[in-house]
C-alpha cells in the first residue's frame, strides 16, 4: 500500500509557513490573472506537447487528449514516487501542481468555441476538437468552469492536507530532537 499509517515524514512548522505562504501568493496571483495562462504553464504546456507524442499510438482522439493527459500524469506520477517515499512536503506540492493544471485546462476549454487562445501548431484547439467529437461544445464554458471550481477545491485541499499532516504529528519539545 502506498500510504503506511506514519509513512509520512514530518512537517517542520518553517515547511509549513514557508510553503503555506507560497501558495497562498500563487492562489493571489492565479485569482488576479486575467489571460488565463500562468507561469508555472509554460512548464506544464511541454508536458502537454509531449503527452501528444505519447499518445500517439493510441488513435486521433486520444492523442488529442493526451495532451492534457501528459500535464496531469506527469504530476500524479510524481506525486505516487513521493507517497511511496514518504515525502509529505512533496506530495502536497505534486498535488497542488496537479490541481493548478486544471485551471489552464479550464481556460483552453472555455475557449473551444472562441478560438482565441494561440495555439501550438495546429488552428483548431483539443479542446475544440474533442468537444464537437463528444457532441458537447456548446457546453465549452460550463465545463470550464467546473473544471476551474475542482482546480481550486484541489489546490486548497492540498494545503488543507499538509496544514493538517502538521498538526496530526506530534510536536517537538523546545530543544528535544524527539517528538513528544
Amino acid at each position: 500500500m502506498l500510504l503506511p499509517e506514519d509513512g509520512f515524514k514530518p512537517v517542520s512548522q518553517g515547511a509549513l509557513i514557508g510553503w503555506g505562504i507560497a501558495y497562498t501568493l500563487f492562489l493571489l496571483y492565479a485569482a488576479a490573472n486575467t489571460s488565463g495562462f500562468l507561469f508555472i504553464d509554460h512548464a506544464n504546456l511541454m508536458f502537454h506537447e509531449a503527452g501528444h507524442v505519447f499518445f500517439s499510438w493510441a488513435g486521433y482522439y486520444t492523442q488529442i487528449l493526451g495532451g492534457t493527459l501528459g500535464e496531469l500524469i506527469v504530476p500524479l506520477v510524481c506525486l505516487f514516487i513521493f507517497m511511496h517515499r514518504g515525502e509529505t512536503t512533496a506530495v502536497a506540492f505534486s498535488a497542488f501542481w496537479f490541481f493548478q493544471n486544471f485551471l489552464y485546462i479550464a481556460t483552453y476549454m472555455g475557449d473551444a468555441r472562441r478560438a482565441a487562445l494561440p495555439l501550438v501548431g495546429s488552428d483548431e484547439s483539443d479542446w475544440a476538437i474533442l468537444l464537437s467529437h463528444w457532441q458537447v461544445l456548446h457546453l465549452d464554458t460550463t465545463i470550464a468552469a467546473w473544471m476551474r471550481g475542482f482546480g481550486w477545491l484541489g489546490m486548497l485541499a492540498s494545503m488543507g492536507w499538509l496544514a493538517w499532516m502538521y498538526f496530526r504529528q506530534p510536536q517537538m519539545e523546545a530543544g528535544s530532537l524527539d517528538p513528544a
